[in-house]
Order: C-alpha cells, then sequence, then structure tokens
C-alpha cells in the first residue's frame, strides 16, 4: 500500500491546471522512481501470470499508452503494480503538440478531454529514457511488460504516414516486449483515415514485413498491435477485423500472436458529457463514458477474429467492476488512463485482484 494515499493528494491536483497537473506529478515520479521515496506511491503487484502473444505478464492490468509520452517514468509507473506499461505516442522528430489548453477535466462524469496533439521529444530522447529504465532488472517472478507505442508526425503527409511508422518501428524494436501502431488519435489530422480498408492493409503489409527483417536481424519476434478507435460502426470494425485477420493469421486460420489489436482510444461523442462545462472543446473523450463504446468495439473484435486473437481493452476503467467488464466483453488485457488521474494506484490493484478472481 502507498504512503501517501491518493486521496490527499487528488485535491491539491486538481485545483490545477490538468496539464500543469500531469506534468507535475509525471516530474515527481521521474525524481523519485530510483529512491526509497518511490514508497509514497508504489502498490504490491498482484500476481496473476497470462500468457498473450507468446508473452507471459506478471497480471493482465496496465497502463494505456499518453501517459507518460516521453517515457521518463517506466520505473516509477512499475512500482504502482501495473503488469505491462505502454508509454508513447513517439514520432521520429520532436513536436511540441497543439495550442493549449489542451486538457479539460469533466469531474461530474469523471472524465477528459485532451487534444495534446502527439506532444513528444521525439524518437532519440524517447529510446534514451526508454534504455535508462530498470525495471527488468527485478530478480524473481514474471517481469513486468513494456509497450511502445508509435506514430505519425503532424508535419508528416497522410500519403506518407508508413514513412514515420517504420522509422519509429526501427527504433524501438530491439527495446520493446511489444509494439503498438497508433492510428486512432483523434487529434493528428486525417490519422483515422489509416483505419480504412485499403489504407490500413497497406500498413500493415509494410509494418508487418519490416517486423520479420528486424526480427531477423535482432533475433527476436515482436508482436505489434494496433491501436483502433471507439467511433466504428459495424461494418467499420468487420472491415478491420478482417485486415488484421489477414496479417495475423497462418494459412490454416488461427492467429499466430504476432499481430493484435488495442480497443480502443479516446472518443469523438460527447452524448454522455453534453451540457456540461468544457464538454465542447475539441479533443478526445476518456474516461467513464467510452466504457460501454469500447465494450462494444472489443465484444465486435472477437466475435470477427475468434478466440485466439489478442486483444487489449481499453477505454472508460475506473473500477474493478469496469475492468472484469473487458474481460467479459472478450479483451484478454486490460489498459487503465484516465482512471488512474481520477483514482489512484490503489485502481491498479483493486482491478488486477478481480480479474485474477475470475480463474478461481
Amino acid at each position: 500500500m502507498s504512503l501517501l494515499p491518493y486521496g490527499a493528494a487528488r485535491p491539491f491536483l486538481f485545483g490545477m491546471d490538468p496539464e500543469a497537473a500531469h506534468e507535475l506529478t509525471l516530474g515527481a515520479i521521474a525524481r523519485l522512481q530510483h529512491s526509497p521515496l518511490t514508497c509514497l506511491y508504489s502498490e504490491p503487484r498482484v500476481n496473476d501470470p497470462f500468457t498473450l502473444a507468446g508473452l507471459g505478464f506478471p497480471n493482465r492490468v496496465g497502463l494505456a499508452a499518453g501517459l507518460d509520452k516521453n517515457a521518463r517514468c517506466i520505473d516509477g509507473l512499475a512500482a504502482m503494480g501495473f503488469g505491462f506499461v505502454e508509454v508513447g505516442t513517439v514520432t521520429p522528430k520532436g513536436q511540441p503538440g497543439n495550442p493549449k489548453p489542451r486538457m479539460f477535466r469533466i469531474p461530474e462524469r469523471q472524465a477528459l478531454i485532451n487534444r495534446l496533439g502527439f506532444n513528444n521529444e521525439g524518437l532519440d530522447a524517447f529510446l534514451a529514457n526508454v534504455q535508462r529504465a530498470r525495471f527488468r532488472a527485478e530478480r524473481g517472478g514474471t517481469p513486468m511488460r513494456l509497450g511502445l507505442n508509435i506514430g505519425k508526425n503532424a508535419s508528416t503527409p497522410i500519403e506518407r504516414a508508413t514513412d514515420d511508422y517504420l522509422t519509429c518501428l526501427d527504433g524501438v524494436y530491439p527495446h520493446a516486449d511489444y509494439v503498438t501502431v497508433n492510428i486512432s488519435s483523434p487529434n493528428t489530422q486525417n490519422l483515422r483515415s489509416l483505419q480504412s480498408d485499403a489504407a490500413l492493409d497497406a500498413l500493415l503489409g509494410a509494418v508487418m514485413e519490416r517486423r520479420e527483417q528486424l526480427a531477423q536481424r535482432h533475433g527476436r519476434h515482436i508482436p505489434v498491435f494496433v491501436k483502433i478507435a471507439p467511433d466504428l460502426d459495424d461494418a467499420q470494425i468487420a472491415v478491420i477485423a478482417a485486415t488484421l485477420k489477414r496479417h495475423g493469421c497462418g494459412s490454416d486460420g488461427s492467429a499466430t500472436g504476432a499481430l493484435g489489436v488495442i480497443g480502443t482510444n479516446t472518443t469523438l461523442s460527447r452524448e454522455a458529457v453534453k451540457g456540461l462545462r468544457h464538454a465542447g472543446e475539441t479533443g478526445g473523450l476518456s474516461g467513464a463514458p467510452v466504457l460501454e463504446a469500447s465494450n462494444r468495439v472489443i465484444r465486435a473484435l472477437r466475435a470477427a477474429l475468434g478466440p485466439g486473437f489478442p486483444i487489449i481493452g481499453v477505454g472508460g476503467v475506473l473500477s474493478a467492476d469496469d475492468a472484469v467488464s473487458k474481460i467479459a466483453a472478450g479483451a484478454d488485457l486490460v489498459q487503465i488512463y484516465t482512471g488512474l488521474i481520477y483514482r489512484g494506484p490503489a485502481l491498479v490493484r483493486e482491478s488486477a485482484q478481480a480479474i485474477a478472481a475470475l480463474r478461481r
């Protein structure tokens, strides 16, 4: 149990501008992560080993990308009890993202709106931070897993997006347990168009071909996950599922584990927050209002992809019951982001315990 209950710190943080609070918190974690003061926020890791895509995970609850875009806090986040942590999104070149203000809380619905726009320091700085992380030196048990999330620069034309993804894949491959291809942020112009049939087919063809080349070069096979949006209708989900199967299944039609999917990113819908302060801000809405939309996509993906295809569920996990609902919808693993901001590290332990109880 952490020595500083998150409930004591939250009123102070929520009294600040959301992005200022975000940066203050990450800065504190980065400074404390290699000191005895990690006990202020650390939580015991629930032991619930699970294997997915050829990787052993110590438990089934992870951190979603977006919180630690520059991979500064991997060890500090590991101390919160996550079974896996995903950092990024990183782009080949550093970029400032969209103008501020660009993060907004909607506490009445336990939600956030952000339009950050892949703000990050670029691939070189990201990799330097990843290589400084010490979590792999832990003794005993299954190690926490690390996902590295990649995207395109805002200045790169959409028809050249594949170049950016391949540049990032080349860089992160030796350091990742898995790589996520983010094609679903609503805050980079035209990015979601890469979810369409022909565009996704071309992108995955190039990514999976490069993955095979990198596997030969580095002597290890790293699974690739594709992160999709919740704002997809049934026909769009069916097209994405068919494309994923085409690139991620063997000749017998069974999933190879080389390719998986993360459902879902933030939503553009404002139905659940209509009339509330900040509801009209542009950007992606995350938190409790996304739970059912995300679960709907996960259910459709599982039905279309079959039992063996790797699915990570994310979106709207604010309680242990929410985490269990992702598993019930068909996810193999669960990720948290906005829930960590509203509930703190205790949510990680509660969710992992609840999911572990499903197997008893």
